[in-house]
C-alpha cells in the first residue's frame, strides 16, 4: 500500500481541472486514461477507506475523471468500463455513492446512456460490456441485469473459437488465433467486475463457469514463469503488464480457493518470484513510481507512462486487499530440484489451422524458452513470431517488426514468415532425451498474418537438446517463382543496467552461439549493426545493442520439386546478472 500511495501521489497531479491526464514529456495522452485513473482511485478507496491522499480529495478527483471520460467526444469502451468500476468502488446504488453525487446532471444522464450502449465484440472488448452491465445494474440505473447473459456469451465464444478452450482475442480483420496475455487480462477483469456486483448470488453462480476456463491459464503459470520471476514473455503489451496480470490471477485464484492445498507452496513461490521481478525491474523505489520507458527500455504504443502508473497503483491496492483475504505469508521456500521438460500447450486444433505454445526448460543451465505459434493481432511486431523467446538471452524489440531467428522470405514484395499458424503440429521426445516441436504451413503467410495462396509451403522442425536449439526450415514452391530476398535477424541485447531482479538471466561471455548449419539460399553474415542508441530497438526489459543479420539480398529463382532448406542452431551461454 505504501508503494500504491507513492505512485498515486506522483501522478494525481497530472489530472487537470477538466479530468484529463497530462502526459509525461515526449508522450501523447490516450482517450481512455481518465477511466484508468478513476479506477485506481476507486481501488485505493476500497483498500484504505480514505478519501484523501497527499492533500488531494480523491472523491473530487475521481468525479472529475469520470466526467471527462463520460463526456469525451471520442467514445472509448475501455475507458468507460474502467471509470464505471471506479465509480462503483465508492459503493453500489447512486443514492449512497459520494462520487455519483459530485457528477452534474448532464454527466449522470450521459453516463447512463453510454453504459446502456452495446456493441457485440468478438475480441477482449466484450469484457468492457460486462463491466458496464455490472455498473449499470449495481448503481440502480436499470432493473434489468444483463451481466449473466454477457458472461455466458463471452464463455460460449471461447468454446466456439478454440478447441483447447483458450481465449482468442481476434480483431475483426485479422487471422484468428490471437492467444496471448489478453486471455489472463479478460478473466482477471471479469472476476474483478463480478466482485463489485451488487447481487452476490449472481456472482456466486457465474464464478464456477469462469473457473472452468480461467484455470487453464492458472495451470500454465508454473511452466512459463522463469526462475528469476519473469512471467508472460510473448505477444502484445507485456513487460510490466506481463507481471501484473499474472500476479492478479494467482491472488484471485487463492481468494476463490481454486488452488488445492498441496499446490499452494508452488504457487506461493511463483507469486513471490513474479512480484520480486516486477518490484525490482519496473518500480523506481527511490522516487516511488513505475518506469516502463527510459533510455534502455520501452513499451507498446497502446500504453502510456501515466496509464501504466495508474494501473500499477490499482493492482497494488487490489493485491493488498487480496493478500489480506488470503492471509498467507510469502515465505522463502526450500529450493526444489529444477527439472528439465518440453511441453506443448494446444490452443486450437482444427482442419483449417493449429496453434499453441511450446515451452522448453533445461534445469541444469537455466535455459527457459517460449516458442509461440499464434496469430499476431493487428500490430505487426516481433513479439508473436515463432522463435524461442527468452528475454535477456534471445531478445526482440518491443514495438517493431524484425524477423528474429526466423527466416523471412520475400516474394513480389510480400515478406513471409514461418510463424502465426501451422498444421500437423507434433511434439515429443527424440534421441538422447531431446525434445522436438514440428509443424507445417501448407501455404506461406506474410508478416501481417495474411495467408498467401499458391506460392508454396514450409515445414518447420525445432529440436531442443540440453542447451542447444536447432530450427530446421524446409521450403517448397508450387511453380517457378522468384525469391526477392531472404534474411534472418539476431538481436543481441541485455537486461536493464539498473532496474533488474537479482539473478536475472542474461547472455554470458560466449554469446548466443548462433550458427547456420545448412543454407540452400546461400546467404551471408553482414557486418554487425550497432543499435544501442536507436530507441526503436529497446525491449520491454532492456536494450538491444547489436543486430546480426544473415541475408541473401539478390534475387533467386526457386523451382517446383526442389526442397530449399535453412537450418539455424542456437547454443547460448547463459549468465545470471547480479
Amino acid at each position: 500500500m505504501d508503494m500504491a500511495q507513492s505512485i498515486l501521489g506522483k501522478n494525481i497531479g497530472a489530472i487537470d481541472e477538466n479530468g484529463f491526464i497530462t502526459p509525461v514529456e515526449n508522450e501523447a495522452r490516450l482517450d481512455c486514461e481518465p477511466g484508468h485513473a478513476a479506477m485506481a482511485l476507486g481501488e485505493y478507496y476500497r483498500a484504505t477507506g480514505k478519501t484523501d491522499i497527499d492533500g488531494h480529495n480523491i472523491v473530487d478527483l475521481c468525479a472529475r475523471c469520470i466526467k471527462a471520460q463520460t463526456n469525451i467526444s471520442e467514445y472509448t469502451e475501455d475507458g468507460l468500463a474502467y471509470s464505471s468500476l471506479g465509480l462503483l468502488s465508492f459503493g453500489p446504488s447512486k443514492e449512497r455513492n459520494c462520487v455519483w453525487e459530485k457528477l452534474d446532471e448532464e454527466t449522470q444522464k450521459n453516463l447512463d446512456k453510454r453504459l446502456l450502449s452495446r456493441t457485440d465484440y468478438v475480441d477482449h472488448f466484450q469484457i468492457f460490456n460486462i463491466a458496464k452491465a455490472v455498473a449499470r445494474f449495481s448503481m440502480g440505473l436499470s432493473k434489468k441485469d444483463e451481466t449473466g447473459k454477457l458472461v455466458d456469451k463471452f464463455l460460449e465464444r471461447i468454446q466456439q473459437t478454440s478447441t483447447g478452450q483458450y481465449f482468442d482475442d481476434k480483431p475483426e480483420k485479422s487471422l484468428d488465433g490471437v492467444f496471448d496475455i489478453y486471455g489472463i487480462v479478460s478473466f482477471v477483469f471479469i472476476r474483478q467486475s463480478l466482485q463489485l456486483h451488487a447481487n452476490m448470488h449472481l456472482r456466486d453462480r457465474k464464478i464456477p463457469s469462469l473457473r472452468t476456463f480461467a484455470e487453464k491459464y492458472l495451470r500454465m503459470l508454473p511452466d512459463i514463469v522463469r526462475s528469476d520471476g519473469l512471467g508472460w514473455a510473448y505477444g502484445r503489451n507485456i513487460g510490466a503488464y506481463g507481471q501484473m496480470h499474472c500476479i492478479s490471477m494467482i491472488l484471485q485464484a487463492m481468494r476463490d480457493n481454486w488452488i488445492s492445498e498441496d499446490k499452494m507452496p508452488d504457487y506461493m513461490d511463483i507469486l513471490r518470484r513474479l512480484f520480486q521481478f516486477f518490484f525490482m525491474t519496473y518500480l523506481d523505489q527511490e522516487n516511488g513510481y513505475l518506469v516502463i520507458r527510459d533510455a534502455e527500455r520501452t513499451s507498446s504504443d497502446s500504453c502510456t507512462t501515466r496509464m501504466a502508473n495508474f494501473d500499477a497503483a490499482r493492482y497494488l491496492c487490489q493485491w493488498a486487499r487480496l493478500a489480506k483475504t488470503v492471509g498467507r505469508p510469502m515465505l522463502q521456500p526450500k529450493p526444489a530440484q529444477i527439472r528439465s521438460y518440453g511441453k506443448y500447450v494446444s490452443f486450437d486444433r482444427s482442419n483449417r489451422k493449429e496453434q499453441g505454445l511450446f515451452i522448453y526448460m533445461n534445469g541444469e543451465t537455466g535455459l527457459h524458452v517460449h516458442l509461440p505459434l499464434v496469430a499476431p493481432g493487428v500490430s505487426n511486431d516481433s513479439s508473436s513470431l515463432a522463435f524461442p523467446h527468452m528475454p535477456g538471452v534471445l531478445d526482440w524489440p518491443a514495438d517493431k517488426y524484425v524477423p528474429v531467428i526466423v527466416p523471412e522470405l520475400t516474394f513480389g514484395g510480400r515478406a513471409t514468415t514461418a510463424s502465426f499458424y501451422g498444421k500437423r503440429c507434433t511434439t515429443g521426445l527424440g534421441l538422447r532425451n531431446s525434445y522436438f516441436f514440428r509443424y507445417e504451413q501448407p501455404d506461406l503467410i506474410d508478416c501481417n498474418g495474411e495467408i498467401l495462396k499458391g506460392i508454396g509451403s514450409c515445414k518447420v522442425s525445432w529440436t531442443f537438446s540440453a542447451n542447444k536449439m536447432v530450427g530446421d526450415f524446409i521450403y517448397t514452391v508450387n511453380s517457378q517463382v522468384t525469391l526477392d530476398k531472404m534474411r534472418i535477424v539476431v538481436p543481441v541485447g541485455a537486461p536493464h543496467s539498473e532496474f533488474r531482479a537479482p539473478m536475472t538471466l542474461a547472455i554470458g561471455e560466449n554469446g548466443q552461439g548462433i550458427g547456420i548449419e545448412k543454407d540452400d539460399f546461400q546467404g551471408n553474415w553482414a557486418d554487425t549493426e550497432v543499435v544501442s542508441n536507436d530507441p526503436a530497438y529497446r525491449t520491454y526489459w532492456g536494450k538491444i545493442h547489436y543486430l546480426q543479420v544473415y541475408s541473401r539480398d539478390h534475387a533467386m529463382v526457386m523451382r517446383p520439386g526442389v526442397q530449399y532448406r535453412i537450418t539455424i542452431s542456437i547454443d547460448p551461454d547463459i549468465a545470471f546478472a547480479e
